[in-house]
């Protein structure tokens, strides 16, 4: 509700950096959901559709490669609508993803474009996968651009929005901490539906769904009283890069 002509407040922006069509949904749809749910506007870059390294399944049943990529682009269409979210596409290619200005200047605009007050994004370690790291470099060298009121491109500069890293597929082997536990247990069986849209990867189906029951354990865990009483608790794990900026600790 507005008084006399005071502005619409302005929803709030969350932009995810993606490598692969799948990615986002694996790892952040619940952020994603929530942050929907919630009259949030969630916009969604993703670089590649993980047409040669994250499409196996298809390329066994003989499919071309034009055939495959117009796949996961449709997979991932219908997961980022499940999910609430708009999705960009930069077909930029896969295994192996590469780094150029040109990519760079393409997320400078979309981060001026959306004014984020959240990124989500890959970590900086991924030795399985370095589509996911070159994500990581080109999502961090963007928002810093974006912020150069003298770097040249469209709309105005943005502000320094925190980053979120969510988990990798092996925390362990990429330095990876469960530093934020979010709770995503209200919007998980969107996040399962969106999850379900993408069936090239059906076999991760099940290893993230008990991803999301371990972490809602430690979150509750961390929560409070530990009374070990019976819940059915999902959770995200997220990591910081920069500093938290509080007026008090809590």
């Amino acid at each position: 509700m507005t008084h006399g002509n005071a502005p619409a407040a302005v929803p709030r922006s969350t932009f995810v950096v993606t490598a692969h069509a799948g990615d986002f949904v694996w790892r952040a749809g619940g952020a994603i959901a929530l942050a929907a749910s919630r009259g949030q506007k969630v916009t969604i870059a993703c670089l590649t559709f993980g047409e040669r390294g994250e499409s196996a399944s298809a390329w066994r049943e003989g499919r071309k490669l034009a055939e495959i990529k117009a796949l996961r682009r449709e997979e991932a269409e219908k997961a980022a609508a499940a999910l609430g979210a708009e999705i960009r596409f930069f077909d930029a290619g896969d295994y192996p993803l590469t780094e150029t200005p040109e990519l760079t200047d393409r997320l400078v605009e979309v981060y001026r474009a959306t004014q984020p007050d959240v990124v989500l994004t890959h970590p900086v370690e991924d030795p399985y996968n370095g589509d996911h790291p070159a994500a990581n470099r080109m999502a961090l060298q963007a928002r810093v651009l974006a912020q150069a009121i003298g770097y040249p491109g469209e709309g105005e500069i943005i502000g320094a929005p925190p980053v979120f890293y969510f988990e990798p597929h092996q925390p362990e082997m990429s330095g990876f901490r469960p530093e934020v536990l979010l709770d995503i247990t209200e919007v998980w069986e969107i996040k399962r539906k969106a999850m379900e849209c993408l069936a090239a990867q059906q076999h991760l189906w099940d290893y993230y769904t008990d991803l999301a029951v371990r972490r809602g354990v430690q979150l509750k865990r961390n929560a409070g009283p530990n009374l070990g009483l019976a819940h059915r608790t999902m959770a995200e794990a997220y990591m910081r890069p920069y500093p938290q900026i509080a007026k008090e600790l809590a």
